[in-house]
């Protein structure tokens, strides 16, 4: 076991993330592994899309391209490579890594790992007992009313780990957890076994937070006027010791910045309650211990792990007929009375609301009434409809609108986005299958080995035992008006069709006073257009922080999702603008 931790760098936090990462990694100072997570919901759709018109693909191009740039220098420093980048198709783009390293003349042992597709098992699987409950709706997925296309398990850290202990030098992932990519070096480099349990916790929350690239080093930061410096912001680099606690810092010379405000924001994106699952353990995010540590410099310690879950989740996507949208532009007085007459007349005309699965309308008041220019004094009306019937929801469908342009209502205009065909509606199910049915399998060289999920290999546990934090009370008086953004951060992203929001403070008083004011009442008093959908809150005193998952909201996930912003990506500064009454002494603490 090495005595000092092991700097595992991110250099992606998306498909289509900043191309000069990789090679500003890897020379911008030392590293051992270079790590990029190039996966989420939606960009599994995009492979998939890819993959239909041509089986060779469904793997993120983009990391080949980072590649040709810096495996040279890899190779010749010792850094190794893990990346998901293999997405649907993990064995096509290690034989594109072998051909580009011939091309350079180079030589490279590269893994690819698989286990995590279950598209051909489906019917198998559900005959043998699963039935893959939809997690959200508890809704089988025989009853889906849809036809699956992928099925994708999201596999943990220790085919990785395999794949370097017997020498590799790149490992390209399939469908793998967020975290494993760092997960996995980390528990190599530091030859943990499978019940280091705090150990793996403690590199679970440090993947998590570099995992989605430079958000955790300013981007995307509530407190934005605080970071130095947008330009060439630093991508994450995680120190883990040997015992899970980390470091997170940046190169220097870069821009962004690294704090506790940064990582907390990072901690709470996309997460759920206090327990995090993964297939590999069970992290207690309400135990994370944050502490700034020097400039760009925050330690996260004291991540207490438990036993993994006995299942795995899978990523289905499935085929839901079909989709089309209608943005148009609304201007003058009686906005409101004039979309209802050109949404009844377009419907009317259509032969009615009924014949389509689905119609969503939405209007959206950004028109003032005394504007100053003819910009201000727009309103947009957006139509987004879905039927299994692609003709319905085709060109008949933009025609129709397209038709009342002069026989309509007045101040109707062109929305922005031209009119189009109908595209294909992909549906996200979150599922949970028994892990006795995944296998891991690591390929190099011509061999292969498997690798048994962690949960079939661990012994019971004591329970983990928490102390209750106290949470500072504050005497509700002297209250004055202020913006919500001023005092308390906050960021928000997707979950499926689920959306979270996490909220936190920046001194202990400020969060006795959040903790007891933003119960998910006052939330959907504040935002009202939560309100139709079930809402779950936990607490984080250790952080601060506040965690709201509102279900339902994106629908059956951001590929099909009708609303503006189909990855709830605004949600926390939509929050954030909300004006609330506080105590005078949180204000004059803040200031």
């Amino acid at each position: 076991m090495s005595t000092r931790p092991v700097r595992i760098a991110n250099c992606s936090g998306f498909f289509g993330d900043r191309m000069d990462a990789a090679s500003a990694m890897v020379r911008g100072g030392p590293i051992d592994v270079l790590t990029g997570d190039y996966l989420a919901e939606l960009t599994m759709a995009i492979l998939l899309r890819k993959r239909m018109k041509n089986p060779e693909e469904g793997y993120a191009q983009t990391f080949l391209q980072q590649m040709e740039g810096v495996l040279a220098e890899c190779l010749a420093k010792g850094i190794k490579v893990v990346s998901n980048a293999g997405g649907l198709n993990p064995s096509g783009l290690a034989r594109a890594l072998e051909a580009l390293a011939q091309k350079l003349g180079l030589k490279a042992r590269i893994a690819w790992i698989d286990g995590d597709d279950l598209a051909p098992r489906l019917q198998a699987l559900q005959s043998a007992g699963e039935s893959f409950f939809h997690m959200d709706r508890q809704t089988a997925l025989r009853d889906a009313g849809a036809l699956p296309m992928t099925a994708n398990a999201y596999l943990g850290c220790w085919g990785i780990k395999e794949a370097l202990d017997r020498g590799a030098d790149i490992v390209i992932c399939p469908r793998v957890t967020d975290a494993s990519v760092v997960m996995g070096p980390a528990a190599w480099y530091h030859n943990w076994r499978r019940d280091d349990l705090d150990a793996l916790a403690g590199a679970l929350a440090a993947g998590h937070v570099i995992e989605c690239g430079c958000q955790a080093t300013g981007g995307n930061y509530a407190f934005f006027e605080e970071v130095p410096s947008f330009r060439n912001v630093g991508f994450p680099i995680a120190e883990i010791a040997a015992d899970g606690s980390s470091v997170i810092t940046k190169h220097p010379n870069t821009g962004g910045m690294v704090t506790v405000g940064t990582i907390t924001a990072q901690i709470l994106y996309e997460i759920g309650g206090v327990t995090y699952l993964n297939p590999d353990v069970t992290g207690h995010f309400d135990t994370i211990r944050l502490d700034e540590v020097g400039p760009d410099r925050v330690r996260i310690s004291d991540t207490k792990g438990s036993l993994p879950p006995p299942h795995h989740k899978v990523c289905i996507n499935m085929m839901g007929g079909y989709q089309n949208l209608m943005q148009m532009s609304l201007c003058g007085p009686q906005v409101e009375k004039k979309a209802e007459i050109l949404v009844e007349t377009l419907f009317h005309s259509l032969g009615g609301r009924d014949l389509f699965d689905s119609v969503h309308v939405q209007l959206i008041r950004c028109d003032k009434p005394d504007a100053t220019c003819n910009e201000e004094a727009l309103a947009t009306l957006r139509i987004h409809v879905t039927s299994k019937d692609e003709t319905l929801v085709g060109r008949r469908f933009t025609a129709a609108m397209i038709e009342l342009g002069l026989s309509n209502v007045p101040g109707l205009g062109a929305g922005g986005a031209p009119p189009r065909g109908a595209s294909p509606r992909l549906v996200y199910w979150p599922a949970l299958v028994a892990s006795t049915h995944i296998t891991e399998t690591v390929h190099m060289d011509g061999e292969q080995w498997h690798v048994e999920p962690a949960s079939l290999v661990l012994h019971e546990r004591p329970a983990l035992v928490k102390q209750p934090q106290p949470i500072q009370l504050v005497e509700l008086n002297d209250l004055i008006e202020v913006q919500l953004g001023r005092l308390f951060g906050a960021r928000s992203g997707d979950k499926g069709g689920n959306a979270n929001l996490g909220v936190w403070a920046r001194h202990a008083k400020s969060y006795g006073f959040l903790a007891h004011f933003l119960t998910t009442d006052k939330l959907t008093e504040l935002l009202p257009d939560l309100r139709p959908f079930p809402i779950e809150r936990a607490e984080f005193p250790n952080i601060l922080a506040i965690n709201f998952v509102i279900c339902g909201i994106l629908g059956d996930g951001v590929a099909s999702s009708p609303r503006v912003d189909p990855q709830a990506k605004t949600l926390g500064e939509y929050l954030r603008t909300k004006v609330i009454r506080v105590p005078r002494g949180i204000v004059q603490q803040t200031d």
